[in-house]
Order: C-alpha cells, then structure tokens, then sequence
C-alpha cells in the first residue's frame, strides 16, 4: 500500500513531537522539585525525563528520513541504548549518594504531583510507541517506547519513595527501590545495541 509508510511515518512523527512537549514539561517541572526538595528520587526522575526528552528528538529526526534507512536506524537505536546506560549510571549514583547520607530529602507537593501525572500518562505513550515500533520493525523506537516506559515505572517507585518518607520517615525507600529498576535498563539498552525490535 502505497500510503502505508508515510502514514506510519506520520504517526511516529506525532507520538514522538507529544514525547518532546510532555518532557520538556517533565523534566523542568521534576528537577525544580528536586532541587528545591534536595530529593533524590526526584532528581533520577528528572534526570530519566531529560534524557527520554534526548532520545525522543532522536527517534524523532531519525523518522524525518527514509524510514527504511538502516544506517540511521542502527545509529538511532545505538544512542537511544547509550541513553539507557547513561541514566542506569544516573539512577545508581543518585542512589547511592542518598543511601550514603549527602541528601536529606523534604516533601514536595509539586513533585507529587508531576510524578502522578507521569505515572498515568507513560504507560499509555509506551504501548502506542511499542505498537508503532513493531510497525516500522525499528529497534530505535522501541528502545524510547522502553524509556517512556521506565519513565512509568521510576514515577511509581520515587512516588512510593516521597510517600514512604512523608509518612514514616523512612528516607532509604526511594533510592533502594530506584536500584532494583537498573538491570531492566541495562537489558533494554543491550537490547537496543543488538537492533532488536519488537
């Protein structure tokens, strides 16, 4: 059909530009919290919006070409797996610094509520992504549906964090739950290397 490619084209092009204009907004409005907070969990969440905010430019101007390029697409996915090990390595540090003791974190109404909002809207915009990658048969959007969704799943655990804290007082919970997300990004960023789709 001769319609078919520019009218996928044309679908990736808009979820990836809904990406862009969601993140911007994410990721200023997470990392503002996160510093005035001095939470750590807010700032992995800001950290894993500024980077999802890269990749989906990525994956978006990689979509402005021949969708049967395969030069751009193994290099698309290749950064949007470099991506994933960069905020693994984001996550472990801000973790880490926390468990040591360095940050003392404060309630934030504001990051609260970003954080809710993420948790409802990501999962939707990873399963139209994924859907979409399996389309296209393009391994660099599947590696950004991944993100968006990692996004999903570190507005859950930092929520659960911030309540955690606010209620009992208990100011490990967000950084030990933010660990156990790592080796979910470390597969899906090999995933992305390999060129898997899915």
């Amino acid at each position: 059909m001769p319609g078919a490619v520019p009218d996928l084209t044309g679908r990736i092009s808009r979820i990836q530009q809904i990406t862009i204009a969601w993140m911007c907004v994410e990721a200023g409005v997470s990392l503002w919290a996160a510093v005035r907070a001095k939470s750590p969990a807010l700032l992995a969440f800001g950290g894993d919006s500024a980077v999802e905010l890269l990749s989906a430019v990525i994956v978006w101007r990689r979509f402005q070409r021949d969708l049967s390029d395969e030069r751009a697409e193994r290099r698309a996915a290749r950064i949007a797996g470099a991506l994933l090990i960069i905020l693994a390595i984001f996550v472990a540090a801000t973790s880490g610094l926390s468990l040591l003791g360095y940050n003392e974190p404060r309630p934030s109404y504001t990051g609260v509520t970003v954080l809710v909002a993420a948790a409802v809207f990501m999962p939707w915009l990873a399963w139209r992504k994924r859907k979409l990658s399996a389309e296209a048969q393009s391994a660099a959007l599947r590696a950004d549906a991944a993100e968006s969704m990692l996004c999903a799943y570190l507005s859950i655990i930092a929520l659960a964090g911030l309540i955690v804290r606010m209620v009992w007082g208990f100011a490990m919970a967000d950084p030990i739950a933010a660990l156990l997300i790592i080796p979910f990004l470390l597969r899906e960023a090999h995933e992305a290397f390999e060129g898997r789709v899915c």
